[in-house]
């Protein structure tokens, strides 16, 4: 009840005075209790998919905890949507170094364009993905010696009594095959147990028998391969060609089995050659009005996808999703809620700017406006915070410190110039001012170490302060990240091209705070 969460502020004031009151109505509000999200399990399986994760090989050989566990996640779901749409391109957006994309290639067989705004970004993804395909052939070759090696061992493992047993069998029958034909039937069972045959013999199937025999014997092969192919069609197709020309030729196949084996050859071969390169990372800065066709010469209907798309470049994503027909699909994962552009926050009056927020038409009429502030909070990690890992008070604190400084000192109060992970290059507070003001192209000599300290033992008292605001903000962070998610997810509800939509939450938030996904598909009839 808004009422009830209203009386967490003086009403004269409008100062906290509870703090629980407040953590609720955080709570209350935040998107994990609102009932709005789609859950991952549920969206697989109206795909058809399985929330189990493919099986081969496993990101967390080529790349770190979190990122193997979103590249993991993310590029099942995305392969999911990519069949039920029937579609084999996909449309990397902020591809960065390629993680994703070079993965969803690989292990899904996707033919991928990964686009990024960064020249050395894309470089770097070229060449990762060059050492990642020898480390992937690496690994294809030895799942397909451990399969070699385990199908020899069943091979060899055979009881080698069965092998008596039919050269007994044989010999047996070539002996008795006088005294065969001269009975109405006889009952092979007895004769033949390893074989497990049940039928009635008559005299005439003498031959048949001995073929019988060998059919039997052939049965356990094809069953042996048949367990063989099943487990190598877990790996990307290429990783059985030369396990099937080695093993299985040095015995005899059947017709209906050669067919079969030719026409998964000239399979692998043609996709080989058509898609001997299955991901394309190019540079380019993707704006609202950035026509793909330009940047994607071969565009055919695709997916379009973004892990932890930046700031603008997530709504975007969004509103070239709903006006390129050839996109079938979207599923997007922003962050850096703080570089969002917003349409309400400054005075200005900027006709032809495209914001990235508010995006919804609902929001748009209410001159809905959340600040820097606001969004800077909505980056915060909640989760990990209530695991145990804090926040970094003291680089806060020196921050906080720093901008008293620049303030009263230099005057200024606004720069386009940032001071970046400064701290943990920082022996101490004075080096990190000096560090600071050199980045701020700030004349440093203007402030002597004995200032700098002045201004450190004047706040140093109250860094619990801070820490608490710090973690109000904290508290207060799913709030605000809601309202920029359902802004997004109200804007493809409002598009009459789009056959359903939602949030979806993806990663464990814990290892990957920013975890929801923006996920869309368009009506089947749209081209």
């Amino acid at each position: 009840d808004d009422d009830i969460f209203s009386s967490a502020f003086c009403e004269n004031s409008e100062k906290l005075i509870d703090v629980h009151l407040f953590a609720l109505a955080a709570k209350y509000y935040s998107l994990s209790n609102l009932g709005v999200c789609t859950p991952l399990e549920d969206v697989l399986e109206a795909l058809k998919g399985d929330s189990g994760g493919a099986t081969g090989i496993k990101p967390d050989e080529f790349m770190n905890n979190k990122k193997s566990h979103e590249v993991q996640v993310m590029s099942e779901l995305v392969d999911n949507i990519a069949n039920y749409c029937g579609i084999k391109q996909v449309i990397d957006i902020g591809s960065g170094k390629g993680y994703l994309s070079s993965f969803l290639s690989m292990q899904y067989n996707l033919k991928v364009y990964g686009i990024d705004s960064s020249s050395s970004n894309t470089n770097g993804a070229h060449e990762r993905n060059r050492k990642l395909k020898k480390h992937w052939r690496a690994y294809q070759s030895r799942g397909r010696e451990n399969l070699k090696s385990q199908c020899l061992e069943k091979a060899n493992d055979r009881p080698v009594e069965s092998e008596i047993k039919c050269k007994t069998i044989n010999e047996e029958l070539l002996n008795n095959a006088s005294s065969l034909q001269n009975q109405d039937q006889v009952i092979i069972q007895d004769l033949v147990p390893s074989c497990g045959f049940t039928e009635m013999a008559t005299p005439a199937t003498n031959t048949e028998t001995g073929a019988d025999l060998v059919t039997g014997t052939q049965s356990h092969e094809t069953k042996l391969s048949e367990e063989v192919l099943a487990v190598l069609n877990v790996l990307p197709a290429d990783a059985v060609e030369d396990f099937s020309s080695s093993y299985y030729n040095c015995g005899e196949l059947c017709e209906e089995e050669k067919i079969q084996r030719k026409m998964t050859s000239l399979k692998i071969k043609a996709r080989k050659s058509s898609e001997s390169n299955l991901y394309f990372p190019l540079t380019s800065c993707i704006t609202a009005e950035t026509e793909l066709n330009d940047i994607v010469t071969d565009l055919e209907d695709c997916v379009m996808v973004g892990l932890h798309t930046c700031g603008d470049l997530a709504a975007n994503m969004l509103r070239i999703f709903t006006a390129k027909p050839e996109i079938k699909a979207v599923c997007s994962v922003g962050c850096c809620y703080h570089l969002l552009s917003e349409q309400f926050e400054n005075q200005e009056e900027c006709h032809d700017q495209v914001w990235g927020f508010p995006m919804c038409q609902y929001l748009k009429d209410k001159g809905w406006c959340c600040g820097r502030n606001a969004r800077m909070s909505a980056c915060l990690a909640l989760e990990r915070v209530a695991v145990g890992q804090m926040l970094p008070t003291e680089s806060l604190f020196y921050r906080a410190v720093l901008q008293v400084i620049i303030e009263e000192i230099y005057g200024v109060t606004k720069s386009d110039r940032h001071v970046g992970k400064t701290f943990s290059k920082s022996s101490s507070f004075i080096d990190y001012v000096r560090r600071s003001l050199k980045k701020l192209e700030l004349d440093d000599s203007k402030v002597p170490d004995s200032c700098i300290m002045d201004y450190y033992e004047k706040y140093k008292h109250r860094m619990n302060e801070l820490e608490a605001f710090n973690m109000l903000k904290v508290v207060l962070a799913p709030c605000i990240e809601v309202l920029i998610l359902l802004d997004r997810l109200c804007y493809l509800k409002e598009q009459e091209n789009i056959a359903w939509s939602g949030l979806v939450k993806l990663f464990d938030p814990v290892k990957s705070p920013r975890c929801y996904a923006v996920i869309a598909l368009k009506n089947q009839s749209c081209s």
